[in-house]
């Protein structure tokens, strides 16, 4: 296929071959997208490297408009409508990036789009696709029931469904991603992608096999949800919880991107969420670039697995940059808290005049700042005369914090340090 084949309605996931997704589909995408899309950064980064013990290239995807790699699939099946889907328009199930993406470009080309969320979507998510042009209706209490009433919204309309990664024109589109790489870092040894669906490891797997049949291509799932995984090795774990790499939560994997897996992906990490949580992290102090949960997988995977990737270079895609605000918070404060640096202890005391200031000497003595204090008096089973105090702290490292309890302890004050989850 070159540019300026003649546009075609997109592919049913169910009739595609993993034939269908090639490096001539994918340069084809490129051509067509360039200029309508963010050309983002790659970039070598050094600390992270020092870090990991590996070369580490980052791949900016957070950098585009919507924030997200998910719009060169979308707009890539988007440009192979015909002119009379183009007037009818085209509808998609998705509560995350493929919604903005799709909605975006579609608007911009003067498309209809329309998108069902479950009526759980969070509002902000209905609030970003709107803004960017998205008719959003809400539908059902789970994904699978929006998925179902987009299909009969497609029947009863005449729209043309997008599927968000199970299409080989929407792989196609992802696979830009890894063209850009290589043309900036030609020796990359290992890609290291994350699978939700597998549209974007399915484009990048094509792209490094035509490249360089060297590469290896590994792809991370977040723990809580590795259908993939399960799928391409034959195993079977439980599939389900909260996960900060919500983006790449899925449940099934599709039928198109599992065979073009199996062929050309080498291996699938899993990762668990404090790993997710300490790359997102990293990737904020060291980067100073936000990035969602599934942004954060590829670094996951190399951060728990030093020995595996140590002295190669390797390619990270930073997919997506949606990340509720609140929640970047916590994740930063929880990182904190692993790191010693922020810290809760639970001391007993006697309810007396002066039993707390004799405790705030001692912090004051260790040079540990006091953030929150709470008293619990009631809900205990100490005897009547006694209380907990937990007092939250900032430090400059664990270290400190410990000289701190060895102070108290030293002081016969019953003190634990209360651990994270």
């Amino acid at each position: 296929m070159t540019a300026n084949t003649a546009p075609i309605a997109p592919l049913a996931a169910s009739t595609a071959s993993p034939d269908e997704l090639t490096i001539d589909t994918i340069r084809a995408a490129a051509a067509r997208i360039e200029g309508a899309v963010v050309k983002t950064p790659m970039m070598h980064s050094i600390t992270l490297s020092e870090i990991t013990g590996a070369e580490i290239w980052l791949k900016f995807e957070n950098l585009q408009f919507t924030a997200a790699y998910k719009e060169r699939g979308a707009l890539n099946a988007l440009l192979h409508l015909t002119d009379e889907q183009k007037r009818r328009g085209v509808i998609a199930a998705s509560a995350g990036n493929h919604s903005q993406g799709l909605s975006y470009h579609g608007t911009r080309l003067g498309v209809p789009v329309h998108i069902v969320m479950p009526k759980t979507t969070p509002t902000v998510k209905v609030m970003q696709t709107e803004s960017v042009g998205g008719k959003v209706v809400l539908h059902g209490e789970t994904f699978d029931e929006a998925h179902a009433h987009a299909r009969k919204l497609e029947q009863e309309m005449g729209l043309t469904f997008v599927h968000p990664f199970d299409d080989p024109l929407i792989a196609a589109g992802q696979g830009t991603v890894a063209l850009e790489m290589l043309e900036v870092q030609p020796k990359l040894d290992c890609l290291v992608t994350p699978i939700g669906g597998g549209g974007l490891i399915s484009g990048m797997a094509t792209v490094a096999r035509a490249a360089d049949p060297d590469i290896e291509v590994v792809g991370v799932q977040a723990a809580l949800f590795p259908s993939m995984f399960d799928r391409i090795k034959g195993e079977s774990h439980d599939c389900g919880g909260d996960t900060l790499a919500e983006g790449i939560a899925v449940k099934k994997p599709g039928e198109f991107t599992s065979k073009v897996i199996a062929e050309r992906v080498d291996d699938i990490l899993l990762v668990d969420e404090p790993s997710l949580e300490k790359a997102v992290s990293l990737l904020l102090q060291i980067e100073k670039t936000v990035v969602e949960g599934a942004g954060a997988a590829g670094l996951a995977a190399v951060l728990s697995n030093p020995e595996r990737f140590a002295g190669k270079t390797i390619g990270l895609v930073l997919c997506g940059g949606n990340i509720d605000t609140r929640l970047l918070a916590n994740v930063l404060l929880r990182d904190l808290a692993r790191q010693g640096r922020l810290a809760r202890l639970r001391i007993t005391l006697q309810d007396r005049p002066g039993a707390l200031f004799k405790v705030m000497r001692l912090f004051d003595a260790h040079n540990v700042n006091i953030i929150e204090i709470y008293h619990q008096r009631i809900f205990t089973s100490l005897p009547a005369k006694g209380l907990i105090t937990d007092i939250e702290c900032e430090a400059r490292d664990a270290e400190q914090v410990e000289r701190l309890v060895e102070g108290l302890r030293a002081k016969k004050y019953d003190v634990q340090l209360v651990e994270l989850n």
